[in-house]
């Protein structure tokens, strides 16, 4: 009875981390290349343990498809731009 209440409890604990893991680290997936003008909301979140780099979250309106949010690579030039533009145009009050 003990081995079955312990093997239940190791069942337990290893689907809380993985339910953890997959709430925490949203990028999985790069976006595409995006228009600042189209850019509503950008949100940059911290590095978990879960997650190796940290995440860029960028929210675009279109007429066609509406709101879509993106996962950006945080490398990439065009990434460091909008980050740079999006800081600038928030500081101005737009």
């Amino acid at each position: 009875m003990k081995l079955l209440t312990a093997a239940l409890l190791l069942l337990f604990v290893a689907m809380c981390l993985a339910s953890a893991e997959g709430v925490k680290c949203k990028c999985s997936r790069k976006g595409p290349k995006i228009r600042f003008s189209n850019v509503r909301k950008l949100e940059v979140k911290p590095r978990y343990p879960f997650c190796v780099e940290e995440m860029i979250i960028v929210t675009l309106w279109t007429r066609v498809r509406g709101e879509q949010q993106h996962c950006l690579n945080p490398k990439r030039q065009n990434t460091v731009r909008l980050l740079k533009w999006y800081r600038v145009w928030k500081e101005k009050g737009r």
